[in-house]
């Protein structure tokens, strides 16, 4: 008896080894592997390989690390009684794997395309990286980075090598309200009810009767309803789609959609997909690339990982989805291990998103002017654990990662536009905005004064702004905080101080004019709107199980946010200010309104700041009334102002925020933006002694 059960327990391990305990990923299918750039070598790393196909999942619905999956255990399984889903796939590996530095960093494509390319290595657009142009200036490859990117997102249309998910769709009969908030961007009688590029729930034949459409001309206006004969929507599926892919849904109105007014259609939808899978998508791509799981895994050398290290990053939309995955605990895989040691969510503002909940819409944001009553900003907003005196909820975007210890090294950056478009405060104080929270040890904040969400090109053109948009670069930053990300993660080296403005130092204020301190400026509106999010009342089961019933939400109070106070120049203080801020020639401000006789007038250009440029001599000042010191009273020459700029780039090498590599280029950039402005100067002194001279 005693001899039968010891080979029944032999047996019953070599079952448990020999047949993982959960599925995971279960298999690559490589259609594409070539080399990248034409076979460019790449400093001592050498040449790259371009890797694209796609991955296969199996989720099981009844894994703990699964549960938070909304409506996960809806969804249709097969005959292992796993969930199935799929997504794109592009990897670009050094061709020699042993050459890299052992470290993969996986880019969450924003709405399906790729950032970290144009970003980090300061490359060309495009999903499908190929040439050595689309590989800038080649950064990640020079460091023996492995590049990974693949589908997350569920609502994407086919189309310009976008990398998108096929999730599993709900087949039962399910039905919820889905809201669409449209804001045009030109006068049109046609539009799309979602982004561009973005299908939308099918609606039900009750949903198409009775669907409402309401007008305003602000958000803080009432809703007017449209008489529902006076508008059509029509429904087109998508040719060559998934089985699960969404259709294009667009609303017609003869009588014409205005350019920034605000519209907003409720209808009844079916089919809900589980946009949640996201998440496990992510997490279970760069677990197998990790252990070297996975049938047909090209990352591995002799059969074994080379992958030792996994850092994310993540741009806007996809910054706030790094933040939600960690909120949900999915930096966890199934086998209970830690999936990315560093995280850098770069500029998500305070939010998280509309990604994981029933007839959940991943585009969606929250703005001044648009997209307003979405998921993205509720609380938790730190990564601090706090109470919310609005929700009663007590929990920090860490606190789950926290509790099964796979909390990553987070570095928090953003461009100082978030405080006014997207909550930014929020991150680093109460929900009040009383008092600063202090962080975690695994976090550090840098706020990166004077910039836009997404610099400009360089231009004094104003558009259908009361300025010129803001060019302040805060890429170089972004390279410097990577590398020491993945030193911090690698042996414990401790990465740069946290920079952002505080209450307790007074450089965190009200954004009102005389709170800040913003200078006169003859000519310059300041803002008299700022982006502040309610405490949003979904229904009675939107806490416990994440199903909308109230279309749209109810708000239950306001948080508060603050800004970085304005020094003399309008210039911010407390911030990790770019280079060209800190040496500045002009104010750069966080914010930018709309033209004052056009569509959204005064209202915040959605994501922008200014370029507000300083007179150029004293006398031109003095005429103006301008407060701000001229380019001729500060430095004089050309030279003066390259000097002090070369100062201020030393000392950010010197505080680890700056490679020594990126001050040339920083440099030889500003000379060619300013040098005109110099001569000027020199051919109005000119003109002056010419005028005395007679």
């Amino acid at each position: 008896m005693n001899r039968l059960l010891q080979i029944f327990n032999v047996v019953l391990v070599y079952l448990l080894l020999a047949v993982p305990l959960s599925a995971e990923l279960t298999r690559f299918e490589i259609t594409d592997r070539e080399p990248f750039a034409d076979g460019h070598k790449f400093d001592t790393v050498g040449e790259y390989e371009r890797i694209k196909g796609r991955v296969y999942y199996e989720l099981d619905p009844d894994l703990p690390q699964n549960q938070n999956v909304v409506d996960l255990k809806l969804a249709p399984r097969n005959q292992r009684g796993r969930v199935e889903l799929s997504a794109d796939l592009l990897i670009l590996a050094p061709k020699d794997l042993s050459k890299g530095n052992g470290a993969l960093l996986y880019d969450v494509n924003n709405r399906g395309n790729l950032t970290a390319l144009r970003m980090i290595n300061l490359g060309s657009s495009g999903n499908d990286p190929k040439t050595l142009k689309q590989a800038g200036d080649g950064f990640l490859m020079k460091h023996g980075f492995t590049f990974v990117s693949s589908g997350w997102d569920g609502e994407l249309l086919p189309g310009s090598s976008r990398l998108s998910l096929v999730p599993p769709t709900i087949e039962q009969p399910l039905t919820g309200k889905v809201r669409c908030e449209i804001v045009p961007t030109k006068d049109t009688p046609r539009t799309v009810v979602n982004w561009a590029a973005h299908g939308s729930y099918r609606p039900t034949a009750k949903g198409l009767e009775q669907a409402t459409l309401t007008h305003r001309l602000r958000a803080g206006h009432p809703r007017v309803p449209i008489p529902r004969a006076e508008w059509k929507l029509h429904v087109t599926e998508v040719e060559g789609g998934a089985p699960a892919q969404l259709p294009k849904v667009e609303l017609e109105y003869p009588a014409g959609l205005k350019k920034q007014e605000i519209y907003e259609l409720i209808y009844e939808a079916q089919d809900p997909t589980v946009m949640g899978t996201g998440f496990t998508a992510v997490r279970d791509l760069v677990s197998a690339l990790k252990q070297g799981s996975g049938d047909g895994n090209p990352l591995l050398v002799a059969g074994k990982p080379v992958i030792q290290r996994a850092h994310s990053f993540g741009v806007s939309q996809s910054g706030r989805f790094l933040r939600e995955m960690m909120y949900w605990g999915f930096n966890e895989d199934e086998a209970g291990r830690q999936v990315f040691e560093g995280v850098i969510p770069h500029v998500s503002g305070s939010g998280m998103g509309s990604f994981n909940h029933r007839f959940a819409q991943p585009t969606r944001h929250a703005g001044q002017h648009d997209h307003h009553d979405y998921p993205p900003d509720r609380f938790p907003f730190s990564y601090s654990t706090q109470t919310d005196p609005l929700s009663g909820l007590t929990e920090g975007i860490l606190t789950r990662a926290a509790a099964s210890g796979t909390a990553p090294l987070v570095m928090h950056t953003q461009s100082s536009s978030e405080y006014w478009n997207r909550s930014g405060s929020l991150t680093h104080t109460d929900p009040l905005g009383t008092t600063d929270v202090a962080l975690p040890e695994n976090v550090r904040i840098y706020i990166i004064g004077g910039t836009q969400h997404g610099p400009s090109r360089y231009t004094t053109e104003k558009g259908d702004g009361q300025t010129a948009p803001n060019p302040a670069d805060y890429k170089p930053f972004l390279r410097a905080l990577l590398l020491a990300l993945d030193q911090w993660a690698k042996d414990g080296t401790t990465p740069p101080a946290s920079v952002y403005p505080k209450i307790s130092q007074g450089t965190l204020v009200s954004w009102t004019q005389n709170a800040t301190g913003f200078p006169p400026i003859p000519g310059i509106r300041y803002p008299a709107v700022i982006q502040q999010p309610a405490y949003l009342d979904f229904g009675p089961r939107w806490q416990t199980e994440r199903i909308v019933d109230l279309q749209p939400p109810l708000p239950r109070g306001d948080y508060r946010v603050l800004v970085p106070r304005s020094g003399p120049d309008g210039n911010e203080l407390g911030c990790l200010s770019a280079p060209e801020v800190a040496v500045p020639v002009a104010t750069y401000t966080s914010w930018r309104l709309r033209d004052e006789n056009g569509p959204a007038a005064n209202q915040l250009y959605s994501l922008s700041g200014s370029m507000i440029p300083f007179p150029l001599t004293k006398a031109e000042r003095e005429q103006q009334g301008d407060p701000r010191p001229s380019l001729e009273e500060r430095y004089g020459t050309l030279e003066t102002y390259l000097q002090q700029l070369a100062a201020q780039c030393q000392a950010y090498e010197q505080s680890g925020y700056l490679l020594p590599a990126d001050r040339e280029r920083i440099l030889e950039t500003q000379r060619e933006r300013v040098a005109p402005l110099f001569d000027q100067i020199k051919e109005k002194a000119n003109t002056t002694k010419t005028e005395q001279g007679h």
